[in-house]
């Protein structure tokens, strides 16, 4: 099903899981519109849309540390991703 281009599971799950959410920052700005700008704990205004790409941003870059200094497996930057997330979603 997937061989067209390659892919894996993994890989289409994970772009299956980015576009849900940029599905839902885009469902919360259309239902709760203002885009909520406000100071996190980066101590940054940012509004939904910033926190999100912070967010997905800063995982990546777990990730790709984690494979360049341990390699495999990868459940502890997949733990660390989603707790730097909720951080920079996490208001003071």
């Amino acid at each position: 099903m997937l061989s067209w281009m390659a892919w894996t599971w993994p890989t289409a799950l994970f772009f299956i899981a980015l576009f849900v959410a940029m599905g839902v920052i885009t469902f919360i700005e259309i239902r709760w519109p203002g885009t909520s700008e406000r100071k996190g704990v980066l101590r940054l205004t940012t509004t939904r849309g910033d926190r999100l790409f912070l967010g997905l941003l800063g995982a990546s870059y777990i990730f790709l540390a984690w494979l360049g200094f341990f390699g495999m497996p990868l459940w502890v930057p997949l733990v660390l991703a989603v707790l730097w997330i909720c951080f920079c979603f996490w208001k003071v």
